[in-house]
């Protein structure tokens, strides 16, 4: 009889055994594709990319390891700091103001407005309209002979008029703006999502206490919203450490070398003229170090906070 029982509980824990691996590879399954397609296309680019940096490439001959010296002669290419610097001033102009913009779309267009719905679209298209489209339109926009913008300005009795894209000092301030209109529509539609998640009854009670507007914002409404923030400033960093195609198609880097980036100065050292794949690995590698560290520090300010 004793063993019997011990048969009879031991078949259970068999099928139970069976069925929890059957059901592990169901999920594996589901994993599968998407961790094969990660492996393939990103982490096995991005480990290669990071060996690749320590050698000389040039696609065709054999690869010849050379140690830092990519590195050192990073510190030594005038190209390379300019766009080094110049992403900087890309990030630290585009970020707080797109920031500041798509907030004041979302706090504006939470209210109850008439056509709200159609002002939600019509600033929300900017950012699925083809680039291509857009910045022709944006060139001719700010055309330094026939632009409308200029037009007004000489119209105003502005006689140095500012050559935008065509010009060193401007040109930069061109692309910043020009980003800024055509993003600050997609965080627009977060933050509306993170003002859906505010506690009205905390602005309601601010209100009979006599709270103004701005106070209200400042003391109640923002903090609230302080995650959504917190994952706006992050992706907006990391999309500007990365900008290429807004410099590609207002600027083309220039005039001269006003408004190469990081990449583009990858895209320039890797596929035009003499490939230098390893070179343009470790301008990469720069390019990661940096957004990594500005991330951490992020991360580290926001739980300082918190």
């Amino acid at each position: 009889m004793l063993k019997t029982s011990s048969a009879a509980k031991a078949v259970p824990s068999r099928a139970g055994l069976k069925k929890s691996t059957r059901e592990n590879l169901i999920a594996y399954s589901f994993i599968a594709p998407n961790f094969i397609g990660f492996c393939v296309f990103t982490l096995v680019p991005m480990l290669f990319a990071i060996a690749l940096s320590f050698c000389n490439w040039d696609g065709v001959h054999a690869i010849e390891f050379v140690g830092l010296k990519n590195f050192m002669d990073l510190a030594k290419d005038n190209t390379f700091k300019t766009a080094f610097i110049n992403t900087i001033v890309y990030s630290v102009g585009t970020v707080p103001l797109t920031l500041v913009c798509s907030l004041g779309l979302a706090m504006l267009l939470n209210q109850n407005v008439r056509f709200r719905n159609f002002f939600r679209t019509v600033a929300f298209f900017p950012y699925v309209a083809s680039l291509v489209a857009v910045a022709a339109v944006w060139n001719m926009i700010f055309s330094p002979s026939m632009g409308p913008v200029n037009m007004l300005l000489s119209s105003m009795g502005v006689e140095n008029l500012p050559r935008w894209a065509a010009g060193k000092e401007t040109a930069m301030i061109t692309v910043i703006l020009f980003s800024v209109w055509k993003n600050m529509g997609y965080y627009m539609v977060i933050y509306l999502a993170g003002l859906q998640g505010t506690n009205p009854e905390l602005e309601e009670a601010a209100k009979m206490d006599g709270a103004t507007r701005w106070q209200i914002f400042r003391h109640v409404t923002l903090p609230q919203l302080r995650p959504t923030t917190f994952f706006v400033v992050i992706m907006l960093t990391i999309a500007s450490f990365k900008v290429y195609d807004q410099m590609f198609m207002i600027t083309q880097g220039g005039p001269g070398n006003a408004t190469i980036t990081l990449v583009y100065d990858i895209y320039n050292v890797a596929f035009v003229n003499t490939p230098k794949y390893g070179y343009a690995s470790a301008i990469a590698m720069v390019l990661f170090v940096l957004v990594l560290v500005v991330t951490l520090i992020q991360f580290k300010g926001s739980a300082g906070n918190n």
